[in-house]
Order: structure tokens, then sequence, then C-alpha cells
């Protein structure tokens, strides 16, 4: 008698991470549309938090969007207040990307709520294993950059 059984082969992790992607997308799309943004937007403001001052292209590549794409985003954040640009000193063809008090304000009232959700990402892990889960995505991601 043959054994019908077939043993399927658990997803790939490009799979499963792409799966993490898109449900903490939505998430978010659902705590910042109160405010008029986007995740992605959200993103980018979070970007800027930690590096102000940044070219389109480097604001583009951190924050995972499309050199092409990071236009709009930036022209809609800035007709919003939460951004302004400035040029270069350093290279006066150059506009720099700043945040604003504006777009701080909006990203300290979404801090405890975007924190919640992160906790709720990991609340089946261990203190130990979310500190392991994030060193593997800083190291995953460098190896692939």
């Amino acid at each position: 008698m043959l054994d019908t059984q077939v043993t399927k082969a658990p997803p790939s992790l490009l799979y499963m991470v792409k799966q993490v992607e898109l449900v903490v997308r939505s998430h978010l799309d659902e705590l910042v549309r109160p405010s008029g943004i986007t995740a992605l937007q959200y993103t980018a403001l979070t970007v800027l938090e930690r590096h102000d001052g940044l070219s389109a292209a480097q604001l583009a590549r951190d924050s995972f969007v499309t050199a092409q794409s990071i236009a709009d985003l930036v022209r809609s954040l800035e007709n919003r207040g939460l951004v302004c640009r400035e040029r270069n000193p350093r290279n006066r063809r150059e506009l720099l990307i700043l945040l604003t008090d504006a777009g701080r304000e909006l990203l300290a009232r979404h801090e405890g709520p975007v924190r919640e959700l992160e906790e709720r990402m990991v609340r089946d892990l261990t203190p130990r294993q979310a500190q392991q889960f994030r060193q593997a995505l800083s190291r995953a991601w460098h190896a692939l950059s």
C-alpha cells in the first residue's frame, strides 16, 4: 500500500516576511489614518525623526520607496506642514527634507499606539526572543543591502 500523505514544505522565509510586512502595514494604516497620512508617509516621518535633513534620494532609500514616488510623498507631507525643504548649505543645488514641529507632534501622538502594535506583534516571544528577532531581522537586512 502506498503512503498517500504528502509532507508540505513550510512557507519560505521570504513569504513569511512579506506576510508580516503586509499585516503590519495594514494595522499601521489604521492607526495613522485619523491623522490623514498613510503608513508610508508615517515611515518617512520616522526616518526623518532619526536622521533629519536628508536628501530625497536618501529618504526614499531609508523609507523603502522609489525615488519617483518620494517626490509625491514629500509634496503631500509638505502641504500638510509636516516637513519642509531647505537648500543644503554645502551643496546649494540639493534640497534637504526636514521634519517640522507639526511633524514631530504627529509622531508623538502615535508613539504609544505604534509601540503597542509592536508589543502585540512580539507578545508571544520572551524578551530575549524579541531581542533575537530584532537582531536577526537586522542581520538579514544587512546581508541583502
